[in-house]
Parts: C-alpha cells; sequence; structure tokens
C-alpha cells in the first residue's frame, strides 16, 4: 500500500456497482425488444389522440360543449354536397379533407380519430375489470382448501361451456330492445341512460369485462398455486401472518407480473370484439363512431369511396398489431429464462 493512501482513498477508487432488480432487468430486456418498443409508441400515440381528439377533457370539469383538438371537425359534421369526396380535397368554403369523406359528408380522418376513444376505452376498461375479478377469483380459489379450489374452478368450468360471444350478443340484444321502450324497471332504465349517455359502449364495457375473467382466474389461480408452498410464504405464516397479510404481501407482487402480460395479450381481443359487436349494429350508437361501425356503413361501397374503409381498418389494424408486439415483449421480459 502506498504511503499516504487513506481508506476513504481506497474506497471512493472501487467500482461502484448497481443494484439489480427483477423490474429494472425486465425493463432492460422489453428495450432489446425492437418491435415491442414501436408498439409501445404507437400505444403512447393512440392514447394521447384519444385524450386530445377534441376538448371534453377540459370541458368535463368546466362545462360547455366540446371542440375538436387535434381532429379537423366534429365526427357529426356533414357535408352533403361533398359526399364520398376523394382524400386531399379542397371545398369552395376552405374545408380540407386530408381522407375524403363519408357517404354523408363526415371527415374520415376526424371520425378515425375519435373512434381510437372507443376502442381504447373498450381495451382500458374491460382488461382492468376483466384483471381485477380474475386476480381476486383466482387467489381466493388457488389459496384456499382443496374443497373451496375444487368448487370454485367447476363454477368456471361451467361458466367456459357457455358461448361467451352468443351471451354478448343475446345482451346486447335485450338491452337494446328494451332502450327503444318505456316499459322498463327503474334499475334497467338507469343503465339504458348511462348507456345512452355514453354513446352507446357502457353495456359493451360490462359485457366485455365481466364475461372474459375466466381465463385470468385460471392463471392466476395457477399461479398462486405455484407460490403458496414456496419457502418465503411458509416463513411468512410461521411468524404469525394471516392469510390476508400473505396474499397481499407475497402471493399478489410475485403473480401480478404475469396476469399483467397475459391481459395485455388479451387487449387485442377486446379491441376485435368491440368493433365486430359495432359492426353487425349492437355496440357503439351512431352517430358516435367506432371503427367498427366506420367499416360496416361503408364497406359496400368500398369500390367508390374506398378510403372510407381503409382508414378504419388501417386504424384498427395498427391498434392491435400494437398490443400484440408489445404483449409478447412484455411475456419475453418478465420470463427469467430469456434474461441476458
Amino acid at each position: 500500500m502506498a504511503a499516504g493512501t487513506t481508506t476513504a482513498e481506497m474506497t471512493s477508487a472501487a467500482p461502484v456497482t448497481r443494484r439489480r432488480t427483477p423490474t429494472g432487468d425486465a425493463i432492460r430486456q422489453l428495450r432489446k425488444n425492437k418491435m415491442a418498443v414501436v408498439g409501445l409508441i404507437v400505444i403512447l400515440i393512440m392514447i394521447f389522440i384519444a385524450l386530445f381528439v377534441d376538448t371534453s377533457l377540459f370541458t368535463f370539469f368546466t362545462g360547455g360543449k366540446a371542440q375538436p383538438l387535434i381532429a379537423p371537425y366534429h365526427y357529426a359534421e356533414v357535408d352533403f354536397l361533398h359526399a364520398n369526396a376523394p382524400p386531399l380535397t379542397r371545398t369552395e368554403e376552405g374545408k380540407f379533407y386530408i381522407l375524403g369523406t363519408d357517404y354523408l359528408g363526415r371527415d374520415n380522418l376526424s371520425r378515425t380519430l375519435y373512434g381510437s376513444r372507443i376502442s381504447l376505452s373498450v381495451a382500458i376498461v374491460a382488461a382492468t375489470v376483466s384483471l381485477i375479478v380474475g386476480l381476486i377469483y383466482g387467489m381466493i380459489s388457488g389459496y384456499g382448501s382443496a374443497v373451496r379450489d375444487n368448487f370454485m374452478m367447476r363454477v368456471v368450468d361451467f361458466l367456459y361451456g357457455f358461448p361467451l360471444i352468443i351471451f354478448i350478443i343475446l345482451m346486447q340484444v335485450y338491452f337494446k330492445a328494451l332502450s327503444a321502450t318505456d316499459d322498463t324497471n327503474p334499475f334497467v332504465a338507469w343503465l339504458i341512460r348511462i348507456d345512452d349517455a355514453m354513446g352507446g359502449i357502457f353495456l359493451v364495457f360490462v359485457a366485455i369485462g365481466l364475461l372474459n375473467w375466466l381465463g385470468m382466474a385460471r392463471i392466476a389461480r395457477g399461479q398462486t398455486l405455484s407460490f403458496k408452498r414456496k419457502e418465503f410464504v411458509e416463513a411468512s405464516r410461521s411468524v404469525g401472518s394471516n392469510d390476508g397479510r400473505i396474499i397481499r404481501k407475497h402471493i399478489l407482487p410475485n403473480i401480478l407480473g404475469p396476469c399483467i402480460v397475459a391481459e395485455t395479450l388479451a387487449i387485442p381481443g377486446y379491441i376485435l370484439l368491440e368493433s365486430f359487436l359495432s359492426f353487425i349494429g349492437l355496440g357503439a350508437n351512431p352517430p358516435t363512431p367506432s371503427w367498427g361501425i366506420m367499416i360496416s356503413e361503408t364497406y359496400q361501397a368500398m369500390r367508390v369511396a374506398p378510403m372510407n374503409v381503409f382508414a378504419p381498418a388501417v386504424a384498427l389494424t395498427l391498434t392491435t398489431l400494437a398490443f400484440n408486439f408489445l404483449g409478447d415483449g412484455l411475456r419475453d421480459a418478465f420470463d427469467p429464462r430469456l434474461a441476458d
């Protein structure tokens, strides 16, 4: 050791090692997946568009009528003199339709941008409801006794026997029929008023979210079964922790990652299901723009005005692909076997 070298100097010269965490490793792994990063960027852009397509985010608290912000025009603004106008049409009144207009003269670009709000709302709300219900049900089933676990999973198996898409369609038809009559009980009338105020998508939220938690419940139950016999859980139980604390502090943090990844991969299915319901007239209420409604209203005139179908179809495809890429990236990032 050189003379005059102090312990503080030796300590400061020592290399500093960063503490690695599973979350940090997952983020680094995700950043290496270029397709997942692109998907995340596309999703963030779509969320930004959905939030600021008009000023409703600001007028929600202050009141007043929302005005287009990112969108050039309001989605219901019609221009009958320029119906089915081709892209890049400029009118005598000074209006400029970048993607043309539909059969009523409504701007395709504006309606496509507004449609992102419907699809992303369904995706986020349905995924959140499905995740919460599935997690709670799956953890209660997997952590409980064998009798309770067997009973709860037989209920899931029984519900799996129902064709859920048929049930959703029948439920939508039932409520759509009730909304056209005045002979309803107060609770149903309240649900219909909420649905009408939200443009016809509230019941879609309920149908998709509450009927698609079965797969999440099975994933959560399997993850809970694999963790409840681990050493750290047994140690926590040995020091007197009750079941609720063990589930909150040990089971839930360890199974939340895989469950979120699985739900992210399920989001494209929710978006396509909403588009399908809107396509057959059981989703959003016109003139509320939904990509499924836009395709349904214009596909028969595809040869005359192909942009009417092309614009919402491309937006729908990009959004579903973005969630698929992000979900695949998250699955690979949270898989320790693929870590560098």
